[in-house]
């Protein structure tokens, strides 16, 4: 069992933010890597990558937002409530260095996972850029903690009610054009973003990398479901990555697959309301 120890409701109460505790994992962890939860003895298994950790207090922080029956569930519980299992570290690590400059690139809770990866590289001591983009103001989260570790942020919203109005694309394309120190670029957020990401960075030849996020059970690579094309070949996001080359990931087969069961996703929030 799992307390909860803080809970935080963000973005119009659709984004929720636990802190919990589980000090072995918290010892363990590593930025990009996720655990996988379950609420109680009936429900699902679902991944969620850890947005921050506090090793010495044993904390682990989850962002989630509510997309269908067991994120809904989450969400109905309180501070001092326990969640049943959370299993992790699982996946790998995102690969630190000290490479320079950096530009980390998140859209809606992707930025959670962005945050935790961000970190490691300011810590590692690069200079940072990120760039940070939602629908619109009220959904935007973690402004002030990127605000803390970047050296450069830029911030978008879809509808221009705050930030710049547009695309986390359109400033990403403005620094890859004037800056040429750029060596790293690292995206996290709806698949159909990252895939606009990698196509602007293969134009000026920047190194891509992409979280991805697809369908996950088990989180060990035993159920096969979390598959994705890579250069051709098959890899299982939660024992290959969750990190890939941007260039060679098949995006249009990974948006197929996520989009198998949104209907049933969104029936379960739908049930589960009623």
């Amino acid at each position: 069992m799992f307390q909860i120890k803080k809970k935080e409701t963000m973005a119009k109460g659709t984004i929720v933010r636990f802190d919990i505790d589980a000090p072995k994992i918290a010892k363990k962890l590593k930025p990009g890597q996720f655990v996988i939860i379950r609420v109680n003895e009936t429900g699902e298994r679902i991944p969620l990558t850890v947005a921050d950790k506090d090793a010495f207090a044993g904390i682990i922080t989850i962002i989630f937002q509510v997309v269908g029956k067991t994120t809904a569930l989450m969400r109905s519980l309180n501070e001092g409530d326990f969640l049943l299992d959370v299993v992790g570290p699982l996946g790998k690590p995102a690969e630190v260095d000290n490479i320079g400059t950096v530009l980390m690139v998140g859209g809606g809770t992707g930025v959670a996972i962005l945050h935790h990866v961000a970190k490691a590289f300011h810590e590692a001591g690069n200079y940072v850029i990120g760039i940070m983009g939602a629908k619109e103001k009220d959904m935007l989260i973690l402004e002030n903690e990127m605000t803390a570790i970047c050296d450069d942020l830029v911030v978008t919203t879809d509808d221009g009610s705050y930030g710049e109005r547009g695309f986390v694309t359109q400033p990403l394309e403005k620094y890859l054009s004037e800056r040429h120190d750029i060596k790293l670029v690292y995206t996290i957020g709806p698949i159909i973003m990252m895939k606009n990401v990698v196509k602007l960075t293969k134009k000026f030849n920047v190194p891509t990398l992409v979280s991805l996020n697809p369908i996950m059970i088990d989180g060990t690579g035993m159920c096969g479901g979390c598959r994705v094309k890579v250069n051709n070949e098959t890899k299982f996001c939660c024992v290959d990555g969750p990190d890939f080359d941007g260039y060679q990931v098949d995006f249009d087969e990974l948006l197929k697959r996520n989009s198998m069961y949104l209907q049933d996703e969104k029936d379960s929030l739908l049930f589960s309301i009623k």
